[in-house]
């Protein structure tokens, strides 16, 4: 495992933010760290990265012991904050190089071209970081992440603030960084979960609640719940008189989260609907949506010890 947590604690004065965790995070695949503000993910991440101490468990990166080794760990971390902080007046060029120096990396002016052009930066590669946009911005900082090639990335809310483009595009390069590294990100974005993660891991109140695959947390939730997206806008009453269907809530304009008392049954006049009205299903899912289960378990809950 590239990331190993057992027992870890961090309390601040008479508030025990990460109270006793343990969580493994593997390599290639991106694993969702989910929680509301204040649970322990951000005190967590800061343990993993070494910016913090623990004050008991463990917390090994590739083996490698946060506490005992710490520089050893660095080296093989590469961490994008939420406050991605950069240096504006420096040229894109010149940052990277900057912090490819601080880590040693060999074939340095090589190396700078190659995240550059990995993470998509190539068409701004002569501006000063300043002059970028605030998604450009974020693809320098996840630049200067992976400058030493790290095998562990840690990502805490790397799309905060972007407009949906910039969204999809930071996306995309994340999903295709997870393909040989350990990926641990933290976002209030449930979307962004079900798109790109494999892995989920809640936190409420400093003790995860949740650690399963999407899939299995979904199916966990809610065997009787159905979300599909149609391709057309249809109305609730198509769906109200299918047999298996007793609710139909909208999410957009064309997805809908259907209540069911079978499941099965529910899937299979989908499919016939779809035959005798010449409509396109995009996606069907059984199980809850991930914000519906989010809320479950963030919500008046006891955490699993």
């Amino acid at each position: 495992m590239s990331i190993q947590v057992q027992q870890l604690c961090k309390q601040y004065g008479s508030q025990l933010a990460v109270n006793n965790i343990s969580f493994e995070a593997r390599p290639g695949q991106i694993t969702g760290f989910l929680g509301p503000n204040g649970a322990g993910k951000s005190t967590t991440m800061k343990m993993l990265t070494g910016y913090l101490q623990p004050d008991s468990g463990t917390a090994l990166v590739s083996g490698l012991n946060v506490v005992s080794t710490p520089e050893k760990v660095k080296q093989q971390i590469g961490y994008l904050p939420e406050s991605n902080a950069l240096y504006y007046d420096l040229y894109i060029r010149e940052y990277l190089a900057f912090t490819g120096a601080l880590y040693k990396v060999s074939n340095l002016k090589q190396r700078v071209e190659e995240v550059i052009t990995q993470v998509g930066l190539t068409i701004e590669a002569n501006k000063k970081i300043g002059q970028l946009s605030k998604g450009y911005k974020q693809r320098v900082g996840l630049a200067a992440a992976i400058i030493h090639n790290p095998a562990v990335l840690i990502l805490d809310e790397p799309t905060t603030g972007l407009d949906p483009n910039q969204i999809v595009e930071i996306r995309q390069v994340i999903k295709t960084l997870s393909e040989d590294k350990t990926v641990l990100l933290s976002t209030h974005i449930m979307q962004e979960v079900e798109a790109i993660c494999e892995q989920v891991i809640i936190i409420n109140k400093g003790s995860i609640v949740a650690n399963a695959p999407l899939q299995q947390l979904r199916s966990k939730s809610d065997g009787q719940q159905l979300r599909v997206s149609f391709a057309e806008t249809i109305e609730a009453e198509w769906l109200l008189r299918l047999p298996g269907i007793l609710a139909a809530e909208k999410t957009d304009s064309q997805s809908w989260t259907l209540q069911t008392n079978n499941a099965q049954d529910a899937r299979k006049a989908l499919m016939q609907l779809a035959l005798n009205e010449n409509l396109n299903i995009r996606s069907m899912q059984e199980g809850g949506s991930l914000e519906a289960i989010f809320r479950e378990l963030t919500t008046n809950t006891v955490a699993e010890k």
